[in-house]
């Protein structure tokens, strides 16, 4: 079971950026997984932000399109978000997850705490 403990998180002013990294535990196998970023507001659900699969296909929630950037580096076994252009609506807590590759179960991190704020 891969362990993943995401950071950056914080408070920013509207239109700040952050970069989130998410620290996979899977060792070599990290490589094989698909990973991404989920997001929970306070009394919402908790949904999809970006995704980034083994072989480097991104996709993205429409709130985060054009603003989000998702990447890994899978010699550091590191998944990350680049926010920029950040809106009151981004406060949420956000989720690392990522899907076994053979089984499909997802993992997921314990959460950061993003609030843009002025």
């Amino acid at each position: 079971q891969v362990q993943l403990v995401e950071s950056g998180g914080g408070l920013v002013q509207p239109g700040g950026s952050l970069r989130l990294s998410c620290a996979a535990s899977a060792g070599s196998a990290f490589r094989l997984y698909a990973v991404g970023w989920s997001r929970q507001a306070p009394g919402k659900q908790r949904e999809l932000v970006a995704s980034v699969t083994s072989i480097g296909n991104t996709t993205y929630a429409d709130s985060a399109t054009g603003r989000f950037t998702i990447s890994r580096d899978n010699a550091k076994n590191t998944v990350y978000l680049q926010m920029n252009s950040l809106k009151p609506e981004d406060t949420a807590v956000y989720y690392c997850y990522a899907d076994h590759p053979i089984y499909g179960s997802r993992n997921w991190g314990q959460g950061t705490q993003v609030t843009v704020s002025s």
